[in-house]
């Protein structure tokens, strides 16, 4: 085991669990979902969930740049679920499962250097998502605002 790997364990285990029961119904996640805001081109691809694991993926464009991010939400190691994000292509950092609600989500990791919580809201056909955090003792986030849309639909020019 490499000492990230239990880093990442032992912070996991400090983290708030979520109430036991059954996994909670994410399926309103699926979808591919844009933002054009902020002078960014924002887009997320959620596949439906398939026997506990749904897998995503995220492009952003802006000012002639362009990141992505590969991430899925599936069973974790010690029990429970969590979000795997890998931005641009890094090895997985995993977030706990700590808050679910009809159409809410909120996973966390306290030990990550930034973000720590990762949350995602739906209203109708409106994705909302937010991650903060603090980085360097300075409390951050970043809120995107996901319209649903039709795959690889991209933003007015």
């Amino acid at each position: 085991m490499s000492l990230l790997t239990a880093l990442m364990s032992a912070a996991l285990m400090q983290t708030p669990s979520p109430a036991s029961g059954p996994a909670p119904d994410l399926s309103w996640l699926a979808g591919y979902w844009l933002d054009c805001s902020g002078g960014r081109e924002a887009s997320e691809t959620w596949s439906d969930p398939r026997l506990g694991l749904i897998v995503g993926s995220a492009v952003t464009v802006r000012n002639g740049r362009s990141g992505f991010e590969s991430a899925h939400i599936g069973p974790a190691p010690e029990g429970g679920l969590a979000y795997f994000a890998r931005p641009e292509g890094a090895a997985a950092v995993p977030f706990r499962l700590i808050e679910s609600g009809p159409q809410r989500v909120v996973f966390a990791n306290p030990a990550n250097d930034f973000p720590h919580r990762i949350l995602y809201q739906r209203t109708g056909d409106v994705l909302a998502a937010r991650i903060e955090g603090a980085d360097d003792d300075e409390t951050r986030s970043a809120e995107w605002t996901f319209n649903k849309a039709e795959l690889n639909a991209r933003c007015p020019s």
